[in-house]
């Protein structure tokens, strides 16, 4: 469901890119299952942000080029490799590539993407002889996400990394050789139930026997921190991939299908509601929307404008993270007590 409402985002942007640039494109929106307001304007805010980079392009070129859904090979580094870059603006100077993302459960960064510099590669197969390209930016638009992110990057430095390091990877993966490396991208791989690597990794925690927290060494605390996301999302998948088994006839010994726990429903809500009204009772309780559900009706430029200053946001629970994450730290009570004194 995430990847078909992906693709009708993609879709809508192209589109709205297309009529943008002056160019003729058919509205997609008819034929779009996933589409909504919240779609709407994340691809109004890609397609302002595309103009704003043609506009400085601009600045060096006065005719740039600008592709929507170009393919980009870079199997000069990776056989058969090749990805399509949402949006290109090429030109003297400098290089751009845009990959709009719809997805909010994952934050994408651009800082040395491979993904990103895979496309620049791309990229540059066809334009680094139309045009002087002294650097590539390559961006991910996450508009769901609040996030622009931009990492710009030399050209040679760009070659250098697809010869140097992305070139013999490449041939020793096409060739089945290399390591296998867990990480937050199992989530996406289409092996991750039955990857030997991946189980190997996650039960390598069972050396601590499940020890209570208070009997373990603060690294062996750090090392199982480390590891616990990627542990958790291995137990849910191979729950998952152990119950679509169970429903197409696989016996798993030990378990059983069983019913899951039952909400009650009404039949037809329209017909409880003419009962409850001729009981002489009011069906219905009103309720305040939402802050989602008020800035989804509204559209988010009108939300800000109405109520900007009628919403606020507490603090939010706090949390262990990662020292790479970008959120500042808190203060603990111990940070507080000292600085009181």
């Amino acid at each position: 469901d995430y990847a078909a409402e992906g693709t009708a985002a993609h879709l809508l942007c192209e589109y709205k890119l297309k009529i943008a640039l002056g160019l003729r494109a058919v509205d997609p929106t008819p034929d779009l299952t996933y589409y909504d307001q919240e779609m709407e304007e994340c691809a109004d805010g890609y397609v302002a942000y595309i103009l704003e980079l043609i506009e400085k392009a601009k600045e060096s070129c006065a005719d740039p080029v600008i592709l929507s859904e170009q393919r980009l090979d870079y199997s000069k580094y990776a056989q058969d490799g090749f990805g399509t870059g949402d949006c290109v603006i090429a030109g003297d100077g400098l290089l751009y590539i845009v990959d709009y993302k719809h997805g909010q459960g994952v934050l994408v960064e651009a800082e040395r993407n491979p993904q990103m510099m895979l496309y620049g590669l791309g990229a540059l197969e066809i334009f680094d002889c139309l045009f002087d390209i002294g650097t590539v930016s390559m961006t991910i638009y996450q508009p769901r996400r609040n996030n622009i992110s931009t990492y710009t990057t030399a050209k040679e430095d760009l070659y250098r990394w697809g010869r140097e390091e992305l070139k013999p990877k490449a041939e020793l993966a096409y060739s089945g050789g290399g390591q296998f490396l867990c990480g937050e991208w199992c989530q996406f791989c289409k092996a991750k139930h039955e990857c030997r690597a991946r189980a190997e990794h996650n039960m390598a925690l069972a050396q601590y026997d499940f020890k209570l927290p208070p009997l373990l060494e603060d690294s062996e605390v750090e090392n199982v921190l480390s590891k616990i996301g990627l542990l958790i999302s291995w137990a849910n998948d191979i729950k998952a991939y152990a119950l679509q088994a169970a429903l197409g006839g696989k016996e798993w010994k030990g378990w059983k299908l069983v019913e899951g726990r039952s909400i009650r429903k009404y039949k037809n809500e329209d017909e409880v509601a003419k009962v409850v009204y001729a009981a002489g009772y009011d069906p219905y309780e009103k309720r305040l929307k939402g802050i989602t559900h008020m800035e989804k009706s509204l559209g988010k430029t009108r939300f800000s404008e109405l109520l900007g200053s009628l919403v606020e946001k507490p603090p939010g629970k706090p949390t262990l993270a990662p020292a790479s994450d970008k959120r500042p730290a808190i203060n603990t009570a111990k940070e507080d007590f000292e600085e009181e004194i």
